[in-house]
């Protein structure tokens, strides 16, 4: 069987999966994965939620599925093909989660496993010995990874590097470092494909030079999609001076509890996180009773209370989350019906 057909048979069985999910793919979607199939790199723009990580994830699974012999699937799982970068911790968990979803729907024995600052020594260990078939990973994670002097043949079959949010790393130190990452990698690989994803960003031809480098076949992929925002702003009725340090917007707090009173769920978003300490006390004082429906989330809270909290999120189990940036990203969480800034967001792209 050809390689033209095989891809059939692979896009044919992508196709089938989307229509059982009674989903149809969006035009960004197909021509990031025809982009794909022709060997390009490039950014996909589109919104949140519109499907930017399946646009990406999708061609990767159907190169590999048209690599079998009469596209028959093997029941041992490939080698690392996929190094799926993203900013947050807390997004790690739910991508991973998301790329099981299209992997196992279509029958594929894909091992997909991550590795943070939060994944256990023994685990570790454990990858560097056998890699899984697509690791979603941080770039301090991916940084340290690249230092060990097996990581070069342990990635010989590497095929795609995806960033996701890359408008949060662009223009940063950790963007630097990422770029550095992707720069080892194409030196190892010049053939390997590196795709951006990203929902907010101005400058998109810098954006996507930075991220491809020096790769020719590159792309801008841009998913014009419409969303729209409503957007209300809380203030008191006497601004005579401003509050004390740390207390900003205190006196609004009873305002703030009625305003997440008129939702299923909310995210009450600070800048920093004596903040959102501060916020989670100030509305149980206000509301006691939502002492179990109350959620905090923040770096320095255990890993442990911080994933009960995105469970709780995610099916609509909590009325509020007090969070910093470590819920901002893209975070599949459904049931939230409005976000609420306190005070002034660190960008507009990233209020967006």
């Amino acid at each position: 069987m050809s390689k033209k057909n095989s891809y059939s048979l692979a896009r044919a069985k992508l196709e089938s999966f989307f229509e059982n999910k009674k989903w149809k793919p969006f035009p960004f979607q197909k021509k990031t994965w025809e982009a794909c199939k022709e060997g390009m790199s490039g950014l996909v723009h589109a919104p949140t939620g519109t499907g930017k990580t399946y646009a990406v994830w999708a061609p990767a699974l159907m190169e590999w599925m048209s690599e079998q012999r009469d596209c028959k699937i093997p029941k041992r799982a490939p080698s690392l093909r996929v190094l799926w970068v993203t900013p947050l911790r807390a997004l790690v968990e739910d991508t991973t989660r998301t790329l099981e979803e299209l992997s196992e729907g279509l029958g594929l024995p894909w091992n997909i496993q991550s590795r943070t600052g939060d994944t256990s020594s023994s685990i570790k260990a454990r990858q560097r010995k056998k890699y899984p078939s697509c690791l979603v990973t941080t770039p301090e994670s991916l940084s340290l990874l690249l230092s060990y002097p097996e990581t070069q043949e342990a990635f010989s079959d590497l095929g795609a590097v995806i960033v996701d949010e890359w408008h949060e790393l662009l223009a940063t130190k950790r963007g630097t470092q990422t770029e550095l990452c992707l720069a080892r990698l194409r030196k190892w690989n010049p053939a390997i494909k590196t795709w951006g994803l990203s929902a907010t960003l101005g400058n998109l031809e810098t954006a996507l030079s930075t991220l491809v480098g020096s790769h020719t076949k590159r792309v801008l992929i841009n998913g014009d999609l419409k969303k729209k925002f409503v957007v209300k702003t809380i203030i008191p009725k006497d601004m005579e001076k401003f509050p004390w340090a740390g207390h900003l917007g205190g006196k609004l707090v009873e305002q703030v509890a009625r305003q997440i009173e008129k939702a299923q769920t909310s995210l009450v978003f600070t800048n920093v996180r004596s903040q959102t300490e501060y916020w989670y006390h100030a509305l149980l004082s206000v509301r006691p009773e939502w002492v179990d429906d109350l959620g905090i989330h923040h770096g320095s809270i255990d890993r442990k209370e911080r994933a009960q909290v995105e469970e709780r999120l995610r099916h609509g189990k909590i009325k509020a989350v007090v969070c910093t940036s470590s819920l901002d990203l893209g975070v599949d969480f459904s049931p939230v019906e409005q976000v609420i800034q306190i005070g002034g967001p660190k960008g507009v792209a990233r209020l967006l």
